[in-house]
């Protein structure tokens, strides 16, 4: 009996061991994400406020999109951006969206 469980004991050892010297192959997959995207700073705080229109839909306020903190993405192409303050237009520009490029705009 005894001679039974020094070699288990030994079998164990030596299965840990050997487990232990080999790797199983790994492999990492990600999506890069490529898409075009704004941001915007104000010179006046409340205009982070105001209302953003791409090609006249909704997108939130400024502020959900300023920079440093978050991003807007956006289709490749050319778009409208809007920026409106209590219903008026503060910044209104034509853009054209290139694949992986990011641009910041201040709204003044």
């Amino acid at each position: 009996m005894k001679n039974i469980l020094k070699l288990f004991v030994v079998v164990c050892a030596l299965i840990a061991l050997l487990s232990g010297c080999t790797q199983w192959p790994t492999e990492k997959q990600s999506i890069v994400d490529i898409r075009p995207s704004v941001s915007f700073k104000a010179q006046n705080d409340d205009l982070l406020n105001g209302r953003v229109l791409l090609d006249n839909l909704d997108m939130g306020i400024a502020r959900d999109y300023q920079e440093g903190t978050a991003i807007l993405r956006i289709l490749p192409g050319p778009h409208i951006l809007i920026i409106s303050v209590n219903g008026q237009k503060v910044f209104e520009e034509k853009i054209y969206a290139s694949e992986g490029v990011h641009q910041t705009f201040l709204i003044h």
